[in-house]
């Protein structure tokens, strides 16, 4: 992986870097299915809430 990181002219963020970090191991892992639908769904809940959603408690 440094040696993508590292190739010249290319300018890498922290947060940029880990989240490609991050995916690379969900897909090594196994896990990225799982993860793609779970991303997705919150995803759909950002850009479409449901019109009684300001009425729910955050517990976390």
């Amino acid at each position: 992986m440094a040696d993508r990181l590292d190739i010249t002219g290319s300018l890498w963020s922290v947060p940029g870097a880990e989240a490609v970090l991050t995916l690379r191991a969900l897909i090594g892992n196994g896990d990225f299915p799982q993860y793609w639908t779970f991303h997705t769904c919150r995803e759909r809940e950002r850009l479409y809430p449901r019109p009684d959603q300001h009425n729910y408690e955050l517990l976390a």
